[in-house]
């Protein structure tokens, strides 16, 4: 893709533990949110360590916003932010100590330096607390410091791993929507490595799903539904268990895929949403009220709990 933020192929990360990452190949464009999904030990941070440059791969290539991240790691780090799982801060300093001393790492000019450090502790409710050491701070205290210091010198690229971990639900909700101003609004692509498919969900536009180092699926929520389910699944509610002739009756329309009992009706999977009005008429007509018939797209929990199970199966068979 020539408009590829980020681009790599089959990458592979070797450890004397064994495979971590085994024939990677993903791309990123811009401004778009692409969410690493895994259980721990799928791959996922040697994913974002080998293409910002900090791990080198033992097979396959990458280019990251145009560079080479093993040759010209230097130059891509100046463009891209990271914030870890760990927020790494120097504890004797303050927090806006903390962001300063990396301003200068970075070279950026104190007279511009010193109004974004109050602008991003501000924005991450910080500011009041900016002269008091990192020390005394809670775990969701010190992440929203690194937060700001991912963001300190305005990068093109963020690498966020578990961003939201160990905040209150205010800020995790604050982190969410900043997420999602800087790659709708400001163009920005982000990496986003999370366990929390509910933030996934709400952010990303593409996952892509690991189990022990191997890439299981790559896509947006709808085109992974779409390869792993026929149809749109549509609840009918009863109020009470279907039986097995309204099962049987269901099964045989044109179009349902499927009919399963639910304890206060029936999850049926349907071709196209066209059944659903013969769905609900053969329930009417077999004496069942309908209190409601909802179609609905598979979430992205959905797809990813599917993708799991599919790859604990293959690798039990």
């Amino acid at each position: 893709m020539t408009d590829a933020v980020l681009r790599c192929q089959g990458l592979t990360r070797h450890f004397p533990s064994g495979t971590a990452l085994d024939g990677l190949t993903i791309d990123a464009r811009p401004g778009e949110v692409v969410a690493l999904l895994g259980p721990n030990g799928a791959g996922k941070t040697t994913t974002m360590r080998l293409l910002n440059g900090v791990l080198e791969p033992d097979a396959g290539t990458a280019s990251v916003l145009g560079l080479d991240p093993w040759r010209q790691g230097d130059e891509l780090r100046a463009r891209t932010g990271v914030l870890t799982e760990n927020a790494g801060l120097d504890e004797r300093l303050t927090a806006r100590e903390n962001l300063a001393f990396v301003a200068r790492l970075r070279g950026i000019p104190e007279a511009r330096a010193t109004p974004r450090i109050m602008e991003l502790l501000d924005r991450f409710g910080m500011a009041h607390r900016a002269d008091v050491r990192v020390q005394g701070f809670s775990t969701g205290q010190r992440k929203r410091v690194a937060l700001a210091r991912a963001l300190l010198h305005e990068p093109e690229l963020l690498f966020l791993d578990e961003p939201t971990s160990g905040l209150d639900p205010v800020a995790t909700r604050d982190v969410v929507d900043l997420i999602g101003s800087l790659a709708q609004e400001q163009g920005r692509t982000v990496i986003l490595c999370t366990h929390f498919l509910g933030e996934a969900g709400r952010l990303a536009d593409r996952m892509a799903v690991l189990f022990s180092g191997h890439l299981h699926a790559f896509g947006t929520p709808t085109q992974l539904a779409g390869e792993l389910w026929t149809g749109t699944e549509v609840r009918v509610e009863l109020g009470r268990p279907p039986g097995a002739d309204l099962l049987s009756r269901l099964g045989s329309i044109p179009g349902v895929v499927q009919a399963v009992p639910l304890e206060d009706g029936v999850l049926a999977r349907v071709t196209t949403r066209e059944s659903v009005p013969a769905l609900v008429a053969a329930c009417v007509a077999a004496g069942e009220q309908v209190f409601a018939a909802e179609p609905r797209q598979p979430s992205l929990e959905d797809v990813y709990f599917e993708i799991e199970a599919r790859a604990k199966r293959g690798a039990a068979a």
